[in-house]
Parts: C-alpha cells; structure tokens; sequence
C-alpha cells in the first residue's frame, strides 16, 4: 500500500470515533457533509458546528491547482519561504492553452509562448515536493477524478469548479491561492459552517435527460447565490442510479449555484469508476467503510429535519434542460426554448457547438454524444455550425479514439481541441464573427457570463448536455427540439434522432495517455537544488512584494473608483481570455481591472471617471494608478452576489495592489468575499441594502470605528456628498479574530510569514 493509499486508511479508521463523537455532541443522527468535516477539523472537541454561524478550523487532505491560479498561489506560498508544502499538492497544466485550429497546433504553440510560466511551475512544483502536470495531460478536475479524488476526502483547489470531485464522494471546495498557500505552509484552513441543502433524487433518468439536466434544473430552482454558504448534498434512490462521472458533472456545475460544493454518498457506482482507473485499494478500503461515506440511516428517513433546505427531484420525468444565456440560472426545459427565442429575439442561427470541458468530457458524455453523431453518419448529416471537442483528459482522449468516438464525431464535422479548458474560460480565438456580433452558441460547459467563451460580450451563450449540443450543431438552428423535431438530411428525407445511449465505463478499461505525465515529487535532497525559474526582466513573472499593513487609523474620504451595476462577477472584475498569459504579474494583469464591470453612473463597463483631471473618462486601472500615485486610497461598492463566479483571487490581488481599501457591497459571493479579507481588503456589505443607490460619483466615503473593529461589530460609513451634506450610513462585515489580524497586518500571507512551520521529510 502506497503513502497516498496509507493516508486513506488512516482517515477512515478515526471515522468511527470522530462521528460517534459528533453524534453524541449534536444528539442526533449526522448528515454525509457533517462525518467528512468532522473528520478534518483540526480540533474536534473544541470546534462548535452551529451552521451558518461558527467557523471551521480544517485540515485539507490535498491541494489542486490550476496553471493560471498556481502561479499565483505559489508566488504567494514561496514569501512564506517552505521548504516542502505541508500536505499532497499538484499543479495542473490547462488553462492557458488558446483554441485556435486543433489539438496538435494548439498545444505547439502554447507550449512556446507559455515556455518561462511552465518552467516556472515545473521547478516551483519539483523544489516544493508538487505533482506537476504537463501540458497536454488534461483539465484539472477530470484529472483529479481519475487520479486523487476519495470517497469521504476533503480538498480545495484553486479553482472555483474544484467541487467536481464530489461525485466521488469528497468534499472539494474553491478558494483563492492565499488559501492554498496557507494550507501548503501547514496553517489550518478557516471557513464558515456550512448550511445543508438536501437534495433527493428519486427515479432513474431516461431518453435524452441526462445527469447535466439534473443540475441545470436546480440552477433554475436555487439561482446562482442560493446556494452561497452551503453545502448541497445529494442522496436517495435516484444518486445510486447516475453514474460516478454523472455525479462529476452535477457537483461540478454547484459552483453555479455559489455553493460550498456539492457531495454524494458512497456507491457501488464509485467503486466501479475507482476500480477502473486502477484504485482497486482504495475501493475497498472505501467498501469496508461505507456506513461513514454516507448520511445515517435516520436521515434519509426524515430529511427535513437535517437539512436547512429540501429539494426534491424526480429523474424519471425529467425533461432536458438549456439554461442561459448570460447566466446559469435562466433555466427552461428545452420544450420551452422555442418559445423563448420567438419572445426574446435571440439569434435562431448558431454559430457554434461545443462539447466536452471539465464538466462534461467522461467516457459517458462523449459516447452519448457519438450516438448522436453515428446517426447523423448514417443518415449523411453534418453539423451545420462549428462543432468543437475538447476531450477533458488525456485518459479520455486515448480512449475515445481507441473505441470509435472521436471518429463518429469527426465524421460530422467536429473538430478537436486540446485536453485543456480553452473556450470554456474564454480560450478561443474566434475568427467566424466580428466583435461586437450579436450571436448564438450551445455548450456543455458550465459557465456562461457575457464575454466568457470568447471575449465578445454579444455572443449569446446557452448551456445544455453534450448530447443536445450534439443534437444543436446538426440542426444548426436554437429553436431546434431533438425530442419532437426533424433534420432535413442531404438526399431530403427527414431524420428524427432517438434518445442516446452509452456505456458508463469503458469495457476494455481505459487507454494509457501518453502525454502530459506527471513528474511524481523527488527526495527533499534532491529538491533542495532546483532553482525555481524566474526571470526579473521577465513579462510573465513578478516577483510578490508584501501588502502594506493598516496603518492604524480611519478610513478618511476615499473616492468611489466605481459603482458596479447589476451582475459583477470575476471575470468582470479581473477579466480573463487574452489577460491569462499575466496571471503571474500582478502588475500587468492589473491593468485589466473592472474592464467588464458597468459602472452604475454611465452605464458603459470598463470606464471610471478622473477626478483628479476633472472628471476625465479613463479606464478603472488607469485612474486607480493616478490615485495610488497621489497616495489616495480609494472604494469600490458593488450591487448582489458581487465577485460571483470563478475564484480568481485577481480580483482582489489587483483592486488591492492599485490601493483599494474597502469594497461595499449589498452582498457577496463565498470565494471572493474571502480573497479580499485574506489580501487586507474590508469585505463590508451594506445593513440597509437600499443605501446601495445614496452612492454618488463624486461622494466621498470614510469608514469609521476600525480601531475596535470585532466580529459581529458594525461600522459606520460617513458618506460625504458633493454639495456638501453628508449622512451615516451602518455597515456590517463576517470577519472573524483572525480575518481581522489579516486585516491589520496587510494580508493573510503577512502573518503566515511570522508563523511558518517548515516541512522537510
């Protein structure tokens, strides 16, 4: 039994104690979330479990990192000077590869213009005992999900997605690289007791409703921030019946609903997929221990009295689902997207088709799809619009092409992209429409804010199943109903597809992939050699200079940089796409700063107004540096759910590097509130929401009462207008003890410094 197998076994053996502990604490029966943070708090008989209310001291079991957020994690983590990271940790290499014209020339040209960022991240990871994969091996979660995901773990990964994994039953939660470096330096990992949602499933899935289906209906149902603060956790006869990747996909997809992450319990559906991607070990371990991988049995029983919310879902009467566009929540059965485009004038003809993602790219996914594809083929159809395959990992690639997919989906036109995220976080160099195009795409990815896929905020992106992609791209057209409705095939005869159908799990197991391996962690003796490549005149790279410490006093008349309306996510904030390649210099990737963000007072995004030069139009970065230059400080406020979406912490390294010191919101996404606080940025919400449209673009804000600053304390904005009046206006903030030592001494990372531990095996 190896080391990663021995840790495993060594979890599950304090399950018992730690639940019958818990148990007895709460007097009741637990849920499936409650056993698995048990097992990781950091002090059991301490640590209080009141929800929604307590703080959670944890002990992650692994680290995951993505290439665009590990540069920054681990320019944070080495301030710290490690010598070792703390707990298991691997760096995956996926995001920055663009989708141009194919796999084989994308990764070419990727692996040169990325070259001194790979090499960065390959002696990072090799020096500090980090599994490093190459470019090429896959997207981050599929590869977790293959290799390192457990029934009954608890990770965090830094990417907002990272709660893929809960379809193997682990709890696996996004946070910013402060967190990660925090945890990789041997610090205990801080967040609040989650609320419960419950969801039951009950049924089986039929026809064309997929497992995707399942968790754009709740979408529709929870919205993108009724799930912030909480775990959602699956269970019920229905969960057992979808398979371990199916299970992949709706937990990936909870990130949408702001939540936590999502789990479900131990099944044999998991052992199949553990078994088959040659875990045979922990399978049985997990097997042994299967009363604690799931909730008691007096749960199930009576949900409602466990859980915070219930939802109940029946699968067999699923109808597919398409969400969008512009935010995953705007959910309709596909019955009903017909209607909607005649009502809402959306572009009938669509431009482009894409499948696969971290979400959808399982052995399942691609052969549902292929079924789609194998009577198009016979019929002698081709898709009508682009039709992109971006397989998740190289496992899956290898496979699908051993067993025919890839070729059914070629043979209608598909074209493959690399094992990397590409169009799903704006990776995509679109040359088939002109910026500004008002358009129509179909995905099966998991996000779909304006701008995302491509950079073009007109581009009208909907979500739905690979396999109604599929169904789209041969179609051509969005009105199109693949349940009800005919394609016209080549020698004119009507072709009306039937319901797909795949296998879960490949008969002949899965192929090896032979690219991108990892590079396993070498002895501590030989680590202490490599030196980690960076370049000081290098355009990539930036070595991290700490954040200045509060100063003790006030906040005094800080202008108002911005006032975001409506939706503001972090890919509105700290933009993506063309901006990736500076994810490791903070200073240029600040010039990127609220570039999507539409400011409230003229109604444009990207725009601020110079007061400085007298109310000059410039963009946010530029007047935020001219006030830094000045030694003025300044405040941007935000309308609901602000910073929702990716766990770029960006988007709060930027605003804080160009002299933020407070954003106001009317309230905030889980993620990003907790990048601010760890970046030494007051994370306020406003007590009255109303007080949100007071906010002129000339006022002047101070915030009073930080020397006594406390949890629960409220603060006062004195809010000074233009003509001379001014008002007081409460403000409430979550920080806790520590939260607020981040606060005081500049950044979280400023304290980890004073109490690093040193890690050397």
């Amino acid at each position: 039994m190896n080391g990663f197998e021995t840790g495993i076994e060594g979890l599950y053996a304090s399950l018992p104690a730690k639940c019958d502990f818990l148990r007895e604490k709460l007097g009741r029966p637990l849920t499936l979330a409650e056993k698995i943070l048990a097992a990781h708090v950091a002090d059991l008989k301490t640590q209080g479990f009141e929800r929604g209310q307590s703080y959670l001291s944890l002990r992650p079991d692994r680290v995951a990192m993505q290439d665009a957020t590990a540069q920054m994690a681990l320019l944070q983590f080495m301030q710290a000077d490690p010598e070792s990271t703390a707990v298991p940790a691997t760096v995956h290499c996926d995001h920055l590869i663009q989708a141009r014209v194919g796999a084989a020339e994308d990764m070419k040209h990727a692996v040169e213009t990325n070259r001194e960022v790979y090499d960065f991240l390959r002696t990072a990871s090799r020096r500090y005992g980090i599994g490093f994969w190459e470019p090429g091996a896959g997207i981050i979660h599929q590869v977790v999900l293959e290799n390192y995901a457990f029934p009954g773990g608890l990770m965090i990964g830094t990417d907002s997605h990272t709660p893929n994994a809960g379809g193997l039953g682990m709890l696996a939660i996004g946070v910013g690289g402060a967190d990660a470096a925090d945890v990789m330096s041997g610090l205990a990992w801080e967040i609040k007791c989650p609320r419960l949602i419950g969801v039951h499933l009950k049924g089986k899935l039929g026809g064309w409703a997929s497992a995707k289906d399942v968790i754009l209906k709740i979408c529709g149902i929870l919205t993108v921030k009724g799930g912030t603060d909480k775990i959602v956790e699956y269970f019920g006869p229905g969960a057992e019946s979808i398979s371990c990747t199916g299970k992949g996909t709706i937990a990936n997809m909870g990130a949408e609903l702001g939540a936590t992450t999502s789990v479900f319990p131990f099944d044999k559906r998991m052992a199949a997929y553990l078994r088959r991607t040659g875990r045979e070990k922990i399978a049985s371990l997990a097997e042994r221990h299967r009363e604690f991988l799931a909730a008691d049995p007096g749960v199930d029983k009576a949900p409602q009295k466990f859980y915070d919310e219930l939802i109940e879902i029946d699968l067999s009467t699923l109808e597919p689902y398409v969400v969008g566009p512009h935010t995953p929540d705007l959910a309709r059965p596909i019955s009903a997207l017909a209607g909607d485009v005649r009502e809402k004038g959306y572009p009938v003809e669509l431009k482009a088709a894409l499948i696969g993602s971290c979400t959808n790219s399982s052995y399942e996914d691609i052969g549902r799809a292929a079924h789609v594809a194998a009577q198009a083929k016979q019929a002698g159809l081709r898709a009508k619009c682009y039709f992109l395959i971006t397989p998740g990992s190289d496992q899956i690639y290898s496979t699908i092409k051993r067993d025919g997919q890839l070729a059914l989906l070629e043979a209608i036109g598909g074209t493959v992209l690399a094992n990397a995220c590409g169009p799903c976080i704006g990776q995509w160099k679109r040359d088939d429409i002109k910026k500004g195009e008002r358009n129509s795409i179909v995905n099966s990815f998991n996000r779909n804010f304006p701008a995302r896929n491509d950079g073009n905020a007109e581009t009208l992106s909907f979500i739905a199943s690979p396999e109604v992609v599929t169904a789209f791209a041969l179609a051509g057209r969005l009105d199109f109903n693949p349940l009800k409705d005919a394609i016209r095939a080549a020698d004119g005869r009507e072709l009306r597809l039937t319901a797909p159908s795949a296998e879960e799990l490949p008969k002949n197991g899965y192929a090896g992939g032979g690219q991108g391996t990892s590079c396993a962690p070498l002895p501590f003796a030989e680590r202490k050699k490599i030196r980690v490549a960076i370049d000081g005149k290098s355009q990539r790279l930036q070595i991290l200079e700490p954040f200045p410490a509060w100063t003790g006093g006030d906040f005094e008349d800080l202008p108002v940089l911005l006032k975001a309306r409506g939706k503001c996510t972090t890919d509105h904030i700290s933009p993506a796409g063309t901006w990736l390649k500076y994810r490791g210099h903070l200073d240029k990737i600040s010039d990127n700063l609220f570039l999507g963000a539409v400011n409230a007072f003229t109604g444009q995004a990207g725009q601020a107004k110079n007061w400085l030069e007298g109310g000059k139009v410039a963009t946010p970065a530029e007047v935020a540096r001219d006030l830094k230059r000045e030694g003025m400080g300044w405040v941007a406020v935000g309308d609901e759910n602000y910073g929702e979406g990716s766990s770029r912490e960006h988007a709060a390294m930027s605003p804080r590097y160009l002299g933020c010191k407070a954003v106001i919101a009317k309230s905030f996404a889980r993620i990003h509130e907790t990048n601010l606080k760890k970046q030494g940025i007051l994370a306020l919400t406003f007590a009255d929401p109303a007080d949100y449209e007071k906010i002129g673009e000339t006022d002047k804000i101070s915030v009073r009462g930080l020397k006594a600053l406390a949890p629960g304390k409220t603060l006062s904005m004195i809010l000074a207008h233009a003509a001379g009046s001014s008002e007081k206006i409460d403000l409430r903030h979550s920080f806790t003890s520590e939260q607020i030592e981040w606060f005081r001494a500049g950044s979280a990372l400023n304290l980890v410094k004073g109490r690093q531990t040193q890690f050397a095996p």
